[in-house]
């Protein structure tokens, strides 16, 4: 099984830069989009009835505006785009769909940058993610969480980490946050099978930083600890184009 996530910056964006053709060369059983800055009206057809897959979107309350959604090939046990907890669905920055074999969380994250009450509500919804995943493990053991961060955790995750030290997406206590994560039995899988592997999942586009590469590694796939011996390889696609985040992949058996 391959799971692949990616924040689209614009799901209208990338439709008109060949998403279709490149979802339907990829194949993956999931697709996990993240920034999709549309309302299902908004979307040209296509993007609602892809061949072969069934989609889910939530769109949040602020239209063009944050936005996820999920492709999925097989039907998932039960799909929530609402957690009961205000704090994580008031943005339309989640969906939960429960599969067979595990549950699979598709966030976006918030973005720190913008002001201190922007930092300060990122840091919020680290929190009660983090309750909210402990309260799913309960009862479902096995968890995907996947999507855009927002935060680079360690120096090898971005190009410049001296430069960076004082901006939102580097500061120590968004990476504090991350520690947690990991203490609480998560896995970063990339990190976790490439300890030493230098590749990023993020460039910005005002600084034209793709062209040198000097990017953050901002999109995760973290897994519950018992999950871990089902995983085979987690990819970065550095190479796939149409928006300043690229396409990344976990894959199971």
């Amino acid at each position: 099984m391959k799971i692949y996530s990616w924040n689209v910056n614009g799901i209208r964006s990338v439709f008109n830069k060949g998403f279709i053709e490149w979802l339907q060369s990829e194949a993956p059983d999931i697709l996990c989009l993240q920034e999709t800055k549309a309302s299902p009206e908004q979307l040209h057809q296509s993007l609602l009835e892809v061949p072969g897959y069934r989609s889910y979107w939530n769109i949040g309350a602020r239209k063009g505006y944050s936005g996820v959604a999920t492709y999925v090939r097989e039907t998932p046990l039960e799909c929530l785009v609402s957690t009961g907890v205000e704090l994580l669905d008031v943005e339309g920055r989640l969906i939960v769909t429960r599969h067979p074999q595990f549950t699979l969380l598709n966030i976006y994250f918030p973005n720190g940058q913008m002001s201190n009450e922007r930092l300060q509500y990122k840091l919020q919804f680290y929190e009660a993610l983090m309750d909210y995943c402990e309260d799913l493990k309960k009862a479902e053991p096995y968890l995907i969480i996947c999507g855009d961060f927002n935060t680079a955790h360690r120096a090898i995750d971005l190009k410049n980490p001296k430069n960076n030290e004082k901006r939102s997406g580097f500061l120590p206590e968004e990476r504090e946050v991350l520690d947690r994560f990991l203490e609480r039995g998560y896995v970063d899988v990339f990190r976790h099978l490439y300890p030493e592997k230098v590749q990023y999942s993020w460039w910005d586009y005002r600084t034209r930083a793709r062209e040198r590469n000097a990017g953050w590694r901002i999109d995760y796939f973290y897994v519950s600890q018992p999950l871990l011996p089902r995983i085979t390889d987690c990819a970065i696609f550095d190479q796939v184009t149409g928006s300043d985040h690229c396409p990344i992949a976990l894959y199971l058996k």
